[in-house]
């Protein structure tokens, strides 16, 4: 019951405006994310490529949150230079107005798969605020995420803009990325165990709980993206501490 007192009574700040230079974060997701990508990858890089199903000799080429990069995380127009794809069949500007998802990290794998990174270390970092946008871009919003929705098959009466609306929004990144642009993408979902700095971390067990109902309300349980959708859990424990 505290995991859903969590996903229903709380809601963080909306979606962030575009933005680029992020520097070290000193705690929570975007802190153990930077500490995984730049300290830790081989905490990572084997759990990723198993799940995303390339050839055991493949590699991991991480793009952000680099430290070399000042920790840059990426969004619009950017992310898909970052990932080696600018020009699309289908172009992002049709799918998503200007200040769209900010990814917490990108990959490529070396065989070509692009990988987009959501990072959270607690559970209510799984609840957002519904979209802020104005029109004419809400519509655009909505358009896609009604798309997204009848392509999972997703009957839920929920409306996507407003319930776990990051979620929602990074699963039709994903749908305009694979079924728009047959693009190779995969949408990995990093949820830190055991983070010495949150309060009431959340093991494994509690996470995968929280998700449940999360996929439950939103109504998408297996569905034609879900070989492409991926949950890793990294313990936060076994990480060392940021230089």
């Amino acid at each position: 019951m505290a995991i859903v007192r969590q996903l229903i009574g709380y809601r963080t700040g909306g979606e962030a405006v575009a933005r680029k230079q992020k520097g070290a974060a000193e705690r929570r997701s975007r802190h153990w994310l930077q500490v995984l990508v730049n300290q830790r990858p081989d905490a990572v890089d084997p759990l990723l490529l198993r799940s995303v199903g390339a050839p055991p000799v493949s590699s991991v080429q991480w793009l952000s949150p680099l430290q070399a990069d000042g920790y840059a995380e990426y969004s619009d127009a950017d992310f898909l230079r970052r990932l080696g794809c600018p020009t699309l069949a289908y172009p992002l500007e049709c799918f998503w107005p200007k200040g769209g998802p900010e990814w917490d990290g990108l990959a490529k794998t070396s065989d070509g798969r692009l990988v987009l990174v959501e990072a959270k270390a607690h559970i209510p970092e799984a609840v957002s605020s519904p979209t802020g946008a104005t029109e004419p871009a809400a519509s655009i919003i909505r358009k896609s995420l009604d798309d997204t929705k009848t392509f999972l098959g997703s009957t839920a009466p929920c409306d996507w803009a407003t319930a776990f609306y990051q979620y929602t929004n990074r699963l039709a990144h994903l749908y305009f990325l694979r079924e728009l642009n047959r693009q190779p993408a995969f949408l990995v979902f990093i949820y830190f165990t055991h983070a010495p700095d949150v309060p009431d971390a959340p093991s494994e067990e509690e996470w995968r709980g929280a998700l449940r109902l999360l996929h439950s309300y939103i109504g998408v349980g297996h569905n034609r993206l879900s070989p492409f959708v991926v949950d890793l859990f990294v313990d936060a424990r076994q990480l060392a501490p940021a230089a």
